[in-house]
């Protein structure tokens, strides 16, 4: 199995098409499945784009104001945009156990214990799909998105934490299907952070995330 230092950390100083990104990712699930390359964590930003996963309603797209495109991943509507960092993780799960579960429950558990680093408590809720924490009225609302696809048991897509986007582009949609909830992001929390210091955090908690694949039991 792989560590840390054997992954490439590749992170963009620009923003990166959503088609182009998504194009590159499979190309390279297809190199890590054949053995030709190594494992990934991506970080970078979008232009603004609304995603579809694969549970995706029409009813939910409210306003396309900016390009659609289908993902491929789970779940359903998402934003994309500047301010928001994406992380995608492209891993082998053929050496990480093959339990997709466990893989998702990881990648709640690194962002939040980032999260926590910068003062901001988070937590997942099974009938809702996401990272959730209080906005500043208190209520519920969601900071991350969560989306992913196995092929040939390599992994694709990641997750989003809102840093600092412009909020009023989530109206655009039913953000995964949940309206009953806001979004909110650190910028809004009070919490000016630039993503260097983001993508650092996470890095520092990676291989911590790397050692919840190997665990044998799921929750």
């Amino acid at each position: 199995m792989a560590g840390i230092e054997q992954i490439e950390w590749r992170v963009e100083a620009e923003r990166v098409p959503y088609r182009q990104a998504l194009a590159e990712m499979e190309t390279r699930n297809e190199a890590i499945a054949a053995g030709d390359a190594r494992e990934m964590f991506w970080m970078l930003e979008h232009p603004p784009v609304y995603t579809a996963g694969t549970s995706a309603a029409e009813s939910e797209l409210l306003d396309p104001r900016f390009e659609v495109v289908e993902a491929g991943r789970g779940g359903r509507y998402t934003y994309h945009g500047p301010g928001q960092r994406v992380t995608y993780v492209l891993l082998d799960l053929r050496e990480r156990g093959k339990d997709v579960r466990r893989f998702v429950h990881a990648l709640e558990d690194w962002v939040a214990a980032t999260l926590v680093q910068f003062g901001v408590e988070s937590w997942t809720v099974p009938e809702r799909v996401g990272i959730w924490t209080k906005g500043p009225d208190g209520r519920e609302a969601k900071i991350g998105a969560i989306g992913v696809r196995v092929r040939r048991w390599v992994t694709m897509h990641g997750f989003a934490v809102n840093l600092s986007p412009d909020l009023s582009h989530f109206a655009g949609i039913v953000p995964c299907g949940i309206d009953e909830f806001g979004v909110t992001s650190l910028a809004e929390l009070g919490i000016e952070l630039a993503p260097g210091a983001w993508d650092e955090a996470l890095r520092a908690n990676a291989p911590a995330f790397l050692r919840a694949l190997e665990q044998q039991d799921a929750r």
